[in-house]
């Protein structure tokens, strides 16, 4: 399986209305001229301080960004007289920016909040510090406008460890899922699962909107997890760590035996550990999940089952050329 079964999407832009919307309650954010250019569109997950371009320096200027002005910008405009601040302020609205956050309660004088307003740019104001609103702010806009894609299967937290239940339509993902949850792990999603690359190597699951937590059983229906077991049996989202790939039995097939060789799948450019685990009846594929979630943690940690055994045979190889037995003395066992 490879990266061609993973389809990538991207946002484009989204409005600032919506950014507003979606954003101001967490940034404690007020329009300080109404809904003036809601309709205008952010393109750029990055922010700019536009102090340069109030100076008057506009080569470098970033102006398809949103704009941050905090204490250095207003300051800077307080040791300049009405005239120069709004010459400064035409200077920065000449471009088209999208919108413009002012940060540390501070306010804009009228004048210039009115030739904002003539030009079409949302003025916001916020009383959390600049440093604070610049980290929610990137974090919120690389969110929006990082890759997604579709991922069908169940997603499982077990023991901590975010894994994904994959394999062919009714190859028993969710009847798997189901008794994992019944032995007290947690359900992400069932069925699909939106996945989103953060940063440059960190992937994020979810469930959507719609589906949330519920899943089918074939045979019985649709389930709700978080209603039948409880807040605790579910999670919103977590880290992609492990991809688990269910099929059938093959004597035809030369499964992994050691675990020296980790294969690994690219999902959106990052790669992870891929275990493609046969099943077939009585094979117990819940115990066999919590172990690759443990052993994983385990090798997270410094240790490697399979390193470990193969060093151990290499040290035993070792002895036995020089001629010693395998086990030199069996303690009696009196019990």
């Amino acid at each position: 399986m490879t990266l061609d079964n993973f389809k990538e999407t991207r946002r484009e832009n989204i409005t600032v209305g919506y950014f507003f919307e979606s954003t101001k309650e967490r940034l404690k954010m007020t329009c300080a001229n109404g809904d003036v250019g809601f309709e205008k569109v952010i393109r750029d997950r990055s922010i700019h301080r536009p102090g340069l371009a109030l100076a008057g320096y506009v080569e470098l200027f970033t102006y398809d960004r949103v704009q941050v002005v905090g204490n250095t910008e207003v300051r800077y405009l307080r040791h300049l007289s009405l005239s120069e601040r709004i010459h400064a302020a035409e200077t920065l609205f000449q471009f088209d920016i999208p919108c413009i956050i002012i940060t540390n309660g501070n306010k804009l004088d009228p004048e210039i909040l009115a030739l904002a307003t003539q030009r079409g740019i949302s003025v916001f104001e916020t009383p959390l510090e600049t440093t604070k609103l610049v980290y929610f702010v990137s974090d919120i806009l690389d969110d929006q406008f990082s890759p997604q894609t579709v991922v069908h299967g169940s997603f499982m937290d077990v023991y901590g460890i975010g894994v994904i239940l994959a394999g062919r339509s009714a190859i028993g993902k969710s009847e798997i899922a189901l008794d994992l949850v019944e032995r007290g792990h947690r359900l992400v999603a069932d069925d699909v699962i939106m996945v989103t690359r953060k940063g440059e190597g960190i992937l994020i699951g979810a469930g959507t909107d719609v589906v949330k937590h519920f899943m089918e059983i074939r045979g019985l229906g649709l389930i709700d997890i978080r209603s039948i077991f409880g807040i605790r049996s579910i999670r919103f989202q977590k880290r992609v760590e492990i991809f688990v790939e269910l099929q059938e039995w093959k004597n035809d097939i030369e499964y992994t035996r050691t675990g020296l060789d980790q294969e690994t799948i690219s999902i959106l450019g990052v790669d992870i550990p891929h275990v493609k685990l046969p099943i077939f009846p009585g094979k117990n594929i819940t115990v066999i999940v919590e172990v690759i979630a443990l052993n994983y943690l385990l090798k997270h940690y410094g240790y490697d089952s399979a390193k470990e055994f193969a060093s151990r045979l290499d040290a035993a190889i070792a002895e036995k050329t020089k001629g010693r037995r395998a086990i030199d003395y069996f303690e009696h066992d009196f019990e």
